[in-house]
């Protein structure tokens, strides 16, 4: 994967950082893209000890605008793109009858538009290089659902049903297209539970501990590297086994 670029969304912390750190250790030359801009520069600055070029972008990805502007950018900088991680994802809780209209179209806006917006633009130039990695990243609550997280859950599966479809549209161009689910993962938003909740938590989960940001990104990488061209449409579930 030495020279090829890829974008990832919302990379300035957590697992989007870790991915991109995992993809900068194989040669990749990455755009961090978030809607803390010095985050995001922070986070590309300190990807080039790897030895790749780096840029970091502000965007929010449920704007058009604002979605083709990193693609130019990126086109401008590098040349081509040939990796796409749909990372960037926003969660607004509660249960279903006291859910306000507004964190549900924030949530599915962010979470499931930025992923078609994103990937439109991508196919656009994988199109024509005759290659191309889409990555999808959605959650196990796809899969079992989540009290409380309604908007999150809906968000998460039309992701898969969006990986399907445009791996099915465009596999005659060289481009795959396939979906990592993680389930519960060490991050800032799991930090701040409390013990008792991690304990619950943890006993719905076979292997017995909580995934790192690296378990992730280790899948992401195998899914964005030439290794996976036969495969297509597909979710790995990082969840140590707590949904099969």
């Amino acid at each position: 994967m030495k020279g090829h670029t890829a974008i990832i969304t919302g990379s300035g912390r957590g697992i989007g950082k870790a991915i991109g750190e995992a993809l900068a250790g194989r040669g990749v030359n990455i755009v961090v893209v978030d809607v803390n801009l010095d985050m995001a520069e922070e986070t590309a600055s300190g990807l080039e000890k790897y030895g790749v070029r780096s840029v970091g972008l502000k965007a929010d990805v449920s704007s058009q605008n604002e979605v083709s502007e990193i693609f130019e950018h990126a086109v401008k900088e590098f040349g081509k793109v040939e990796i796409l991680i749909n990372n960037a994802g926003i969660t607004r809780d509660g249960l279903l009858m006291r859910m306000k209209e507004d964190d549900w179209d924030a949530v599915i806006d962010i979470n499931l538009k930025g992923t078609f917006l994103c990937s439109k633009e991508a196919v656009k130039i994988m199109a024509k290089q005759r290659y191309g990695r889409i990555i999808n990243i959605s959650s196990v609550v796809a899969f079992m659902g989540n009290p409380g997280q309604a908007n999150y859950s809906a968000s998460k599966a039309g992701i898969i049903g969006l990986t399907k479809t445009v791996a099915r549209e465009y596999a005659s161009r060289g481009i795959t297209v396939n979906a990592v689910a993680p389930g519960f993962i060490e991050t800032a938003m799991t930090a701040a539970l409390s013990e008792n909740v991690k304990q619950e938590m943890m006993k719905a989960i076979p292997i017995g501990r909580f995934g790192s940001v690296a378990d992730v990104a280790n899948a992401v990488v195998f899914f964005a590297s030439p290794e996976s061209g036969y495969i297509s449409g597909q979710v790995i579930h990082v969840n140590g086994g707590m949904y099969m």
